[in-house]
């Protein structure tokens, strides 16, 4: 079973998204701030990271930026969701180390097959 890592602060949107990403077959575990979940990422090693960008204790570009900096983190996919809609704003989060951006309210078809992308790609060299 894939394993997600869910984090995000706001609790309707976590329970939401969990619920949703759970009848679809994926095992989901949670964290409510940025260092939650670098423990989590460190501890389950999750398929992949659904990363709210604005976290309480450390905020989701600098989680990201940790996790991509940590070797055992590094190959994990981090798609970043954030309200902001702004070019710059997704430009920041894959400059922070996201491998993808997706706006607030989610699309949930769209961003289950940019998770399928994700976790299907072929392993980058090296």
């Amino acid at each position: 079973m894939t394993r997600l890592l869910l984090v995000e602060d706001n609790d309707l949107i976590r329970d939401m998204l969990a619920r949703r990403l759970a009848t679809r077959g994926y095992e989901v575990l949670l964290a409510a701030d940025g260092s939650e979940a670098l423990a989590q990422a460190l501890a389950d090693a999750p398929d992949l990271i659904l990363l709210d960008l604005t976290l309480p204790v450390i905020d989701g570009w600098e989680a990201a930026r940790r996790l991509k900096a940590e070797a055992t983190t590094r190959g994990i996919p981090i798609v970043a969701l954030s309200a902001h809609a702004m070019a710059a704003d997704r430009e920041r989060a894959l400059a922070a180390g996201c491998d993808a951006y997706e706006t607030k309210p989610i699309n949930f078809p769209r961003l289950l097959g940019l998770m399928e992308r994700l976790l299907n790609r072929a392993p980058e060299p090296g």
